[in-house]
């Protein structure tokens, strides 16, 4: 995957976009060569469902406008955990409780934080 010169810049701005709709705690993981699963994790919180709907469709809409093609979602119904998997780069919206109980930045902890 590993195509840096698209998709930093682009995790960088939905770190903005994202910080715009009030998200907490947003953490950007760079996988790089750790994982096929993908280059980027971006990991934010919200604190309502109507927050997690909005963070969703400010993520979709970026990177969509970016060149990144959705492969799949899931979770919005749940008001839990949504996960966006546009391939090289995957964004997790959390609740408070589920981003505690399944702590990313833990398991991926051998990966590089962006600050």
């Amino acid at each position: 995957m590993n195509n840096e010169n698209k998709e930093r810049p682009a995790v960088l701005e939905l770190r903005a976009e994202l910080d715009k709709k009030f998200a907490q705690d947003i953490v950007i993981i760079e996988l790089g060569s750790l994982s096929p699963i993908a280059d980027y994790f971006v990991i934010a919180t919200g604190s309502s469902v109507p927050q997690l709907a909005a963070l969703t469709q400010a993520a979709e809409e970026y990177l969509l406008k970016q060149g990144f093609i959705l492969k799949h979602s899931e979770g919005l119904q749940s008001g839990k955990w949504v996960l966006l998997d546009f391939g090289s780069i995957v964004v997790h919206l959390f609740d408070k409780e589920s981003r505690e109980y399944y702590n990313l930045e833990r398991i991926w902890g051998d990966a590089k934080v962006i600050s």
